[in-house]
């Protein structure tokens, strides 16, 4: 990528927004457009971000055999009249409708209607049991509170899965299977999750836990071991027997011992037993040659949601002053930023034309300017690694360094080319 291709333009950072700089620094630069409240549009490089977020999520739930799908994002009002969510969410002012003279329609805030209307016909006896459906799409909620950009807007990318289980003990194994590729995933990408339990309220079902991530720009207060990750949301001591209830649900046996931590909700997982099957009637045929309900899970993940959160947890501060961010390395669209003087600017570009051959993505800043406003929007733009060639850099030779802690170190053109490649390959950051 070329910096001169990008629009890329020298913008001061001004009076940025204490609660969320980062998010605020990809507004300022124009790489997240706001084209009213809580609804955006994504440059070249957070949109990558989010793509490689996607594929992380993806990859781990494919090796835990669940199977990708695509429900439609218009659904027909009839479906959610079916299990008798319908007129809840319009009561609520959460679902945005469309309604047309073939009928109305909802923009889907959620998939549990479309996904079990799916599985209809399809999954129908104990021997196809347990199987779970995911997928990756845009969701559309009503959100009166657009709050923190993109970690709240009206429409966002959403992961979701659906799984359809024989009975109550099946589901919930399958439960604890889907939540422990929950922390893998978010270990991929970088970001410390807690699940926390948490009230199921109008979705239904026995288990619910939120994925929360801990972070200084939560809203929410946490309780949680930080042994086995496991936490609760401070309403549910609300809860009538509350005690017993996180005892014999999440194996929580002395709240006094937990510790307090602010912390953003990333997704959130239910055990939601019969409720859909049942209201819906849909049905699969056990062992017995019985007609019987499914047991179902929901799990999902805010994907753009995530990515707001990655931006925050990665600011760069010189001085106590946020000046950009470092993408993690597991999930960075381009792995370095090459930059030089005019002088050098031959040199420059036969790097970035063999970063090229090797298809390993680098940025290459080839508009005028000085060494010090290129490093500037290095770092506004999120790169983990800078390659500096200037007036006193010697020749074959480059000054790395790593944006997220600022360590550097000069090494050789052909072994730049090496542990840049390694780092793509390994997904690991280059040891300094």
């Amino acid at each position: 990528m070329r910096v001169s291709k990008m629009g890329m333009k020298n913008v001061k950072l001004s009076n940025l927004d204490e609660m969320y700089p980062a998010q605020d620094i990809l507004m300022q630069t124009g790489q997240v457009k706001q084209y009213g409240s809580g609804v955006y549009a994504y440059d070249n490089i957070p949109l990558k971000v989010q793509d490689n977020i996607e594929e992380v999520i993806k990859k781990n739930f494919n090796k835990a055999d669940c199977i990708e799908v695509q429900m439609p994002i218009i659904q027909q009002a009839e479906i959610w009249k079916r299990s008798g969510r319908y007129q809840q969410y319009i009561d609520e002012g959460v679902t945005m409708i469309s309604e047309t003279d073939k009928g109305t329609y909802c923009l889907a805030p959620t998939a549990e209607e479309a996904i079990t209307v799916f599985a209809e016909n399809r999954v129908t006896s104990h021997k196809q049991l347990p199987v779970a459906f995911y997928q990756i799409g845009p969701k559309f909620r009503n959100e009166i509170r657009n709050r923190g950009y993109l970690l709240r807007g009206k429409e966002f990318l959403m992961f979701d899965l659906y799984s359809f289980d024989k009975d109550e003990e099946s589901m919930l194994k399958t439960y604890n299977k889907i939540k422990e590729v929950y922390f893998k995933a978010f270990n991929e990408i970088g970001l410390d999750i807690v699940a926390v339990a948490a009230d199921n309220g109008s979705m239904g079902g026995s288990n619910s836990e939120e994925i929360m991530a801990l972070s200084k720009i939560g809203e929410d207060t946490i309780l949680f071991d930080k042994e086995t990750k496991q936490g609760l949301n401070v309403e549910v001591l609300e809860k009538e027997n509350a005690e017993e209830y996180l005892k014999e649900n999440y194996g929580i046996n002395n709240v006094k011992a937990l510790k307090e931590e602010k912390a953003c909700e990333l997704g959130h997982i239910f055990a939601l037993g019969t409720k859909y099957s049942d209201s819906m009637d849909i049905k699969f045929i056990d062992d017995q040659n019985q007609s019987k309900p499914f047991y179902m899970g929901c799990y999902g993940i805010g994907v753009s949601r995530a990515l707001g959160l990655v931006y925050e947890n990665n600011v760069i501060k010189e001085n106590d002053k946020v000046v950009g961010f470092s993408i993690p390395v597991s999930i960075t669209p381009y792995y370095l930023y090459i930059i030089s003087n005019d002088k050098k600017m031959e040199v420059a570009e036969s790097i970035y034309t063999q970063f090229q051959d090797k298809d390993v993505e680098v940025i290459i800043d080839d508009v005028k300017g000085s060494i010090g406003e290129k490093i500037r929007n290095a770092k506004i733009l999120g790169i983990p690694y800078i390659a500096i060639m200037g007036n006193n850099t010697e020749d074959g030779c480059v000054e790395l360094e790593r944006t997220k802690d600022g360590s550097k170190k000069i090494i050789k053109i052909e072994e730049l080319i090496q542990l840049v490649q390694n780092m793509k390959n390994n997904k690991r950051d280059i040891e300094f």
